[in-house]
């Protein structure tokens, strides 16, 4: 008996050790989500990853009834972001194999918010559309957009990433200005989350594919990189010129609002950019929910050095 109420105790005293570690880290990770007033000139940024919905599942989680209850919440998010350009990921209605001809969370939020048009999008058999670019059609103008894989065979749509594992890819988007004439490329990233050898090849494809979008202008990247700041994969990237903004706390947060470890989701500016405010991590629900298990970060940015 006296053995184990020592192996009670040492049990106890770890689970109280664990929690302590997980408040704390719960209050390191957590930040301000108040969004500053907009800077006349300056773009508005964001990166959001959505969760794919699985459609072919009328109730769970991620399901279509799981959808329709955090629909509202989503478009909630998306009109507090009050962005000029919104990258998303995992915009997906998935069913099994690639198509695209229903997208639940897309056709929403086009149809609520009629001053937005989508990017990075197109028949689904020539142009991989989950990761659009929604931008601020008054604003700006679409001039140009296309996609690889992370992948040996990149420009093989849905190709499989280098390990084999599940089609990853990004999204690009050129863009010109039309308060100013500036034009400029919104680069959207998903690395996958489980193998770091995929994250450290893929951002090495992304930093030879970023050459020709660089040689045209600024950039912004954009997406989830499944990386935390200063890790070796946005490394590869910052070794490109790009300058990784300081997001504030977590990024993910387990669909529960746990925010244990720092910001997975970023956004990058070429030097031909400026910081102007934020970045913002917008760590609270909408109406009532979470839109998903990241939250949405944005900036404000401004063209000049």
């Amino acid at each position: 008996m006296m053995i184990l109420r020592r192996l009670f105790k040492a049990v106890l005293a770890v689970v109280a050790l664990l929690a302590l570690v997980a408040c704390a880290l719960q209050v390191g990770h957590s930040t301000d989500s108040t969004l500053p007033p907009r800077e006349e000139g300056t773009l508005r940024v964001a990166t959001h990853n959505v969760h794919y919905i699985w459609a072919n599942r009328a109730e769970g989680a991620w399901s279509r009834a799981d959808w329709a209850s955090r629909a509202p919440a989503m478009d909630a998010a998306f009109k507090a972001l009050d962005a000029d350009i919104v990258a998303f990921q995992e915009m997906e209605s998935f069913a099994g194999g690639n198509s695209d001809e229903e997208n639940l969370a897309r056709d929403y939020l086009l149809a609520r918010n009629p001053g937005y048009s989508a990017a990075a999008v197109g028949d689904w058999r020539s142009f991989p559309s989950t990761q659009p670019i929604f931008y601020r059609s008054a604003r700006l103008e679409q001039i140009d957009q296309g996609w690889f894989f992370f992948s040996d065979t990149p420009d093989v749509i849905y190709s499989r990433t280098f390990d084999g594992s599940y089609p990853a890819f990004a999204s690009w988007a050129r863009f010109r200005d039309r308060d100013g004439g500036q034009s400029f490329t919104v680069m959207n990233l998903h690395y996958e989350y489980s193998s770091g050898s995929n994250r450290l090849k893929s951002a090495e494809l992304t930093a030879e594919r970023l050459g020709p979008r660089r040689a045209e202008g600024p950039v912004i990247l954009t997406g989830d990189l499944n990386a935390r700041r200063g890790a070796p994969t946005v490394e590869i990237l910052a070794e490109t010129g790009l300058r990784f903004l300081e997001v504030p706390g977590a990024t993910y947060h387990f669909d529960r609002g746990l925010n244990l470890f720092g910001a997975i989701d970023h956004i990058a500016l070429s030097p031909e950019l400026t910081l102007e405010a934020g970045p913002v991590t917008l760590q609270k629900r909408f109406a009532g929910e979470w839109p998903s298990d990241h939250y949405p970060v944005v900036a404000d940015i401004a063209f000049g050095s």
